[in-house]
C-alpha cells in the first residue's frame, strides 16, 4: 500500500510498481543488486521524479547462517521483502481507498481534545464542564500543559472564525489547578513546562537516523550479549521524567546525542498494589485510561520536541464480508455469530496456527515467499470456503500460510497500527532514548482499538515464538523484524522526499517493529501513575456525588446525621478491623473472611478458595478464576496473583473483593 497526495487530502492505494520497479531476478545476489536499485523509486516514493542523486550501491549479499553477517543482511531482508510485496501485489485489480482529511487551522487540536474527553471545555457542552474540572484536577503538570496548549490554539481558532457559541478562556479553565496543585498527582514536583520552546534534537534529518539505526545493527548482531537489566518507572509520568532528565542532565544528553544504540534488557519493578494489565479494568476505567493516555503521550513528546499527528479517514470503500481486505470490526462480527466471545479474526488464528503446524524450526520462515499464483488461488478459495468448513488446509504449504498472513495484515482496509496513530508510531524512533521509545509505544498500544489491540498482540507473541527457534529456522529478532516491518508500516504518507530520508524511514520503521517484538510483554501494562489518576478522578466524582446527595436529603427533610451514618459503615459492617470478606458467589463457600498479614497475596486468597472440599472447586483450575477488588476508588480491577492485600487495602479500604471467572 502507498500514499497519494491531491489537492483534497492523502489517498491510500494499493501499491502499483512502475517501470522502472522490475521483479527481482532469480537467484540471490540479483535479487539483492536489483531490490537496491529499484525500491528507492517504489513504494516509499510514488509522488516524485526519480531525478534524486543516487546512493553508492551495496555489493549483493550472499546469504549465510554465519552470524557475523546477520548485521548487514538484516536490512537486506527488508528490501527482499519489499519487492516480493510488489510481486504479488502487480495482478491486483480492486483496490481499497482510504481518503484522510488533512486538518484546517484548529481542527486538529479540536479533534484531539475529543479524542481526550475534554469536548466540553468549547462548544455548545460548555456551560457545563464539571466532569471535565474533576478530570483536569487529576492531571500531572505536563499533562496540563498539553491540554493548555491545545485549549489555546481551538480558542484563538473558533475566535477568527467568529463562531457564535461560547468561547472559553484558558485563564478560567486552569486557574484552579495553578493556584490549588502544589505537587503533581503522581507526588512528584510540580516542573515548569515550556512546551513552545522543546525543539529536542530528534528532530534531526532522517539520514542521521539511519546511521544511528546502522550502528544499532551492527550492536544487535550479536544477541548473546548479556544486557543490563533497567527497571521502568510507572509511578510517575512519562512527561515529568523527561523533564527532569532534560533539567538535570542537559550536556549530558546533548554528548551522548546517538549513542544510544544497544536494546537493554527492560523489567517491570514489583508493585505490591499488584501490576494492572490491558484488559483488568472495566469498561469504563478503561475509556478514562485511554484519555488520559492520549494526553500524556502528547505531553511527552510536547517535551521532547516531537511533532504528534493524528489523521483520521473520513471516506472509505470496504468490503462488508469475506476475508482479506475486510475492516477488524466487520471481521470479528462475523466470526462471533460463528464463534461467540472471538476477539481475533479466526483466519488470523487459523493461519498462525497452520505456520506452527509446519514446525517453526523451517528455516527462512516468514522470509521465504510462497507461490505468486498459488497464494491467490489460495485466497480466492479460502474467500469462498473458509467459512463453509470445506476448505482443505492440507493443501496449504507452510511459507504458503506464511504468505497469506502478512497478505491479510496488508490487505486491511486500515492498517493495524490504525490511521489516527501510524504516524505517532513512526515518530517514537525519534525520540533520545530507548527508555522513552518504550514508554511511547505502551502508549499508543493502550491507544489502539480494541480489536488492533488485541490482533497485534497475537501476531507479536506468534513473532517471538518463530524467534524462540532462531538456533534453526535462522530468524533472530532483527531478520523478523526487517521481514515483517514492511507489512505492517505500507501505509505511508506520500510526501516528498530525498534517497537518505526514505532509507532512514524504512530503516526508522523496522526500528520499531524491533521494539514492539523484543518488548511486547511490557507494552500491554497500564502505567501506575495513569491508574492512580483513574482513581483519583473516581474519588472526587464520588465525593461531588455524595454532596449533592446530602443536600438534596438535606432539601428532602431527611435526617441529614443518620445518613451519613450508614454511610461511613456500609463497608465496615461485621468486617473486625484488619479483616476483609471475599465473596464467591460461583463456588460453593461464597463467602469467607481473611485475615490481613504483611504477606499475604491475591494468589494465596484464591488457594484458600480452590482447596475447599467443594465438588464446584475441584473442577476449577487456578487460571479460571480471578480475585477482583470493586468498588470504592476502582469501578473493577482483575488482581494480579503476585497483589500484596494489605497494601491494596490500605489504598482502597472501601473496596468489595469477589472471586469469578476471567471474562473470554
Amino acid at each position: 500500500m502507498s500514499w497519494l497526495s491531491n489537492s483534497q487530502g492523502v489517498v491510500l492505494t494499493a501499491y502499483h510498481p512502475s517501470g522502472k520497479d522490475q521483479a527481482v531476478g532469480d537467484s540471490q545476489a540479483k535479487g539483492g543488486e536489483e531490490a537496491t536499485s529499484s525500491r528507492r523509486h517504489g513504494h516509499y516514493n510514488m509522488n516524485q521524479e526519480s531525478t534524486a542523486p543516487r546512493v553508492t550501491e551495496r555489493p549483493p549479499f550472499d546469504r549465510s547462517s554465519s552470524q557475523d553477517s546477520l548485521d548487514e543482511l538484516s536490512m537486506e531482508d527488508y528490501w527482499i521483502e519489499l519487492e516480493n510485496i510488489k510481486k504479488s501485489s502487480e495482478n491486483k485489480q480492486d483496490q481499497e481507498v482510504v481518503v484522510v482529511k488533512e486538518p484546517d487551522e484548529g481542527e486538529l487540536e479540536e479533534e484531539w481534545l475529543k479524542e481526550a474527553g475534554l469536548s466540553n471545555l468549547f462548544g455548545e457542552s460548555v456551560d457545563d464542564p464539571q466532569e471535565s474540572m474533576v478530570f483536569l484536577s487529576t492531571l500531572t503538570r505536563t499533562q496540563a500543559a498539553a491540554v493548555q496548549k491545545r485549549v489555546e490554539t481551538v480558542s484563538q481558532t473558533l475566535r477568527k472564525k467568529n463562531k457564535q457559541h461560547h468561547i472559553p478562556d484558558v485563564r478560567d479553565i486552569f486557574a484552579q489547578q495553578t493556584e490549588s496543585k502544589e505537587k503533581t498527582p503522581d507526588g512528584t514536583e510540580s516542573q515548569s513546562v515550556r512546551t513552545n520552546e522543546n525543539k529536542y534534537e530528534g528532530k534531526d534529518d532522517q539520514a542521521s537516523s539511519l546511521i544511528v539505526y546502522n550502528k544499532e545493527l551492527v550492536n544487535l548482531a550479536s544477541e548473546d550479549t548479556p544486557a543490563s537489566e533497567t527497571d521502568i518507572n510507572l509511578e510517575v509520568s512519562f512527561a515529568e521524567q523527561a523533564v527532569n532528565q532534560k533539567e538535570n542532565a542537559k550536556d549530558k544528553t546533548q554528548k551522548n546525542k546517538g549513542c544510544d544504540t544497544s536494546l537493554p534488557s527492560f523489567r517491570l519493578p514489583k508493585d505490591k498494589t499488584g501490576t494492572t494489565k490491558i484488559g483488568d479494568l472495566a469498561s469504563q476505567d478503561m475509556k478514562k485510561v485511554c484519555y488520559l493516555a492520549l494526553i500524556e503521550l502528547t505531553a511527552l513528546y510536547d517535551v521532547l520536541g516531537i511533532e504528534l499527528k493524528q489523521h483520521k479517514a473520513v471516506k472509505i470503500k470496504t468490503k462488508d464480508s469475506g476475508l482479506f481486505g475486510v475492516p477488524l470490526a466487520t471481521l470479528l462480527e462475523q466470526d462471533q455469530r460463528k464463534v461467540p466471545g472471538t476477539r481475533i479474526p479466526l483466519i488470523f488464528q487459523k493461519l498462525i496456527s497452520r505456520i506452527e503446524e509446519g514446525g517453526l524450526e523451517t528455516e527462512g520462515l516468514l522470509r521465504i515467499p510462497g507461490a505468486a499464483m498459488r497464494i491467490k488461488n489460495l485466497c480466492q478459495e479460502l474467500e469462498a470456503k473458509f467459512y463453509e468448513g470445506t476448505f482443505n488446509w492440507e493443501s496449504v504449504k507452510q511459507h504458503d500460510a506464511a504468505s497469506l498472513l502478512k497478505l491479510f495484515i496488508r490487505e486491511l482496509p486500515q492498517p493495524l497500527l490504525s490511521i489516527e496513530y501510524l504516524k505517532a508510531f513512526q515518530v517514537v524512533q525519534n525520540l533520545p532514548s530507548k527508555k522513552q521509545q518504550l514508554q511511547a509505544l505502551n502508549l499508543l498500544v493502550i491507544l489502539l482499538p480494541e480489536a488492533n489491540r488485541d490482533t497485534l498482540k497475537a501476531l507479536l507473541e506468534f513473532l517471538q515464538r518463530v524467534i524462540d527457534n532462531k538456533e534453526e529456522n535462522k530468524m533472530t529478532v532483527m531478520n523478523v523484524a526487517m521481514v515483517m516491518a514492511p507489512n505492517l508500516f505500507m501505509y505511508q504518507l506520500g510526501l516528498k522526499a530525498n534517497e537518505q530520508q526514505e532509507l532512514a524511514k524504512a530503516a526508522g520503521t523496522a526500528n520499531i517493529m524491533l521494539l514492539l517484538i523484543k518488548y511486547h510483554k511490557l507494552l500491554w501494562t497500564i502505567p501506575k501513575f495513569i491508574v492512580n489518576q483513574v482513581r483519583k478522578q473516581n474519588t472526587e466524582n464520588q465525593r461531588k456525588d455524595r454532596k449533592a446527595m446530602k443536600k438534596l436529603l438535606k432539601k428532602m427533610a431527611y435526617d441529614r446525621e443518620k445518613y451519613e451514618k450508614q454511610d461511613k459503615s456500609t463497608n465496615d459492617a461485621d468486617v473486625p478491623q484488619g479483616v476483609i470478606r471475599v465473596q464467591a458467589p460461583h463456588l460453593s463457600k461464597v463467602s469467607m473472611a481473611i485475615q490481613l498479614t504483611e504477606e499475604l497475596k491475591a494468589s494465596d486468597v484464591l488457594a484458600r478458595f480452590l482447596s475447599q472440599e467443594s465438588d464446584v472447586a475441584q473442577t476449577l483450575k487456578k487460571g479460571e478464576v480471578s480475585l477482583y477488588e470493586i468498588g470504592g476508588n476502582i469501578g473493577e480491577r482483575c488482581l494480579d496473583d503476585n497483589t500484596y492485600m494489605k497494601d491494596l487495602y490500605q489504598l482502597n479500604p472501601n473496596a468489595e473483593w469477589v472471586i469469578k471467572s476471567k471474562p473470554v
